[in-house]
């Protein structure tokens, strides 16, 4: 079974987090969020950023980065960051993955980064801009990974309210 794990490591915005929760919610994604966080996770930004899909998450706690890789050993993580040198499309992504974002005021550390070079991916973006949104940024990771896998599991045709498509 294909899982993705979408991993915020040091969250510092809860409109960011509720917004990614949602994402999660939508797509079947996990959320693990790594402490200290700016927030608490009863705040009310939060809470209604991720609207009504709480019930419906899949969401695990860390008290650091040591707590969460102690708890997935041999795990395949991409570290997505600004100042990596691969682009995020060109991975195969495989069935059981961690996407791994930080902080949005300094993305995740450099000595992690450092350490697992060719795991690092990018988003393109203009030269001379810091960052995408944070939520953005995981919604645009986690669709590409889903279309790597042909939407599998997901809806992928609408229907409208008072019409139909057939007419």
């Amino acid at each position: 079974m294909s899982k993705i794990n979408i991993v915020l490591h040091e969250p510092e915005i809860p409109q960011n987090t509720g917004n990614i929760a949602r994402t999660c919610a939508a797509t079947g994604a996990s959320l693990h969020l790594i402490r200290p966080m700016g927030f608490e996770v009863d705040d009310r930004k939060l809470k209604r950023a991720g609207l009504d899909y709480w019930h419906q998450l899949d969401i695990t706690y860390y008290d650091n980065l040591a707590d969460f890789n102690q708890k997935h050993p041999g795990a395949t993580i991409y570290y997505f960051s600004t100042k990596a040198k691969n682009l995020y499309t060109d991975v195969q992504y495989p069935d059981e993955v961690y996407i791994m974002f930080g902080k949005e005021t300094k993305g995740l550390p450099e000595e992690l980064l450092h350490e697992n070079p060719d795991q690092c991916v990018r988003l393109p973006m203009r030269e001379g801009l810091r960052s995408l949104n944070l939520s953005n940024s995981v919604a645009i990771a986690v669709y590409e990974i889903l279309r790597q896998r042909d939407f599998a599991d997901l809806k992928t045709a609408g229907e409208l309210t008072r019409f139909s498509w057939e007419e």
